[in-house]
């Protein structure tokens, strides 16, 4: 059985590395955010937008408690997921956790193109948005830090590092 679980802060890859690794590994794969999105009928900015911070996240554990028994799957989990709850433990107790580590700088970068969808940058300008993103990483890179091995991916500009990011991955796991 293999359940692999990918963390690591918003815009770091998890989807698209996600995605690529279960493709090579033949698996299903789950973003939980998309995941709890189908099962609530409502996009998690409108879960944020009705129920604020604290209800959305006590939507994610139950979700993800669903999610992370599947097996046989390479699931990827919202940035903020192994930072509330215990779901840090659970999610290492599940499976091979790999956390997808960025630069607060790329993180950055790569938010600028789809910060409308990003409900807790909402608002923010430029420098508000590195401000903020330079704080969280610094409350969860010790819960991401707890994840059984750590991939930079602060090049991950291009479908071949992208590619040689899942070649490592593969290595890491002897899959």
């Amino acid at each position: 059985m293999v359940r692999i679980i990918i963390i690591g802060y918003m815009g770091a890859g998890k989807t698209t590395v996600g995605k690529a690794l279960a493709r090579t590994l033949k698996l299903p794969f789950y973003d939980l955010d998309w995941y709890i999105e189908g099962r609530m009928r409502k996009t998690v900015a409108q879960l944020f937008a009705e129920r604020g911070e604290e209800g959305f996240r006590q939507v994610e554990r139950n979700m993800l408690h669903e999610v992370a028994e599947f097996e046989d799957v390479v699931i990827s989990c919202g940035g903020g997921t192994p930072c509330f709850f215990d779901n840090m433990e659970y999610l290492n107790a599940q499976g091979e956790t790999i956390y997808l580590k960025a630069t607060p700088e790329v993180l950055y970068k790569h938010l600028q193109m789809g910060k409308t969808v990003r409900p807790l940058l909402r608002d923010k300008t430029p420098e508000e948005t590195l401000d903020f993103i330079n704080s969280q990483l610094a409350h969860r890179e010790p819960f991401y830090n707890k994840a059984h091995h750590t991939l930079d991916v602060n090049l991950l500009d291009s479908y071949e590092k992208i590619n040689v990011s899942v070649k490592r991955i593969r290595e890491a796991l002897h899959l």
